[in-house]
């Protein structure tokens, strides 16, 4: 069965509003880590779907900064599908 054309609409605007959310997402955390864009996209990624982030990389490279970044960012932009506003 086709969805109605009010379905694909809603839906459609649903999806504007993630991705706007998630490029608010980025934006705000490549304010306090340069360099990582590629790495905060799978976070996102992950939080998205619910999922768990390991981060593995050398001394000095900024991962406490990025977790604590994503932690702030997520609670200030509520990222759906995230466990603190999912109902």
């Amino acid at each position: 069965m086709e969805p109605t054309e009010a379905a694909r609409l809603e839906a459609s605007d649903r999806f504007q509003r993630s991705a706007a959310t998630a490029d608010r997402f980025l934006e705000n955390i490549e304010t306090v880590v340069h360099g990582k864009r590629d790495e905060i996209k799978l976070v996102l990624a992950a939080l998205i779907c619910g999922g768990h982030v390991l981060f593995e990389d050398v001394p000095g490279t900024a991962k406490t900064v990025l977790a604590r970044a994503i932690a702030r960012a997520r609670t200030v932009l509520a990222v759906p599908g995230t466990s603190s506003n999912s109902t």
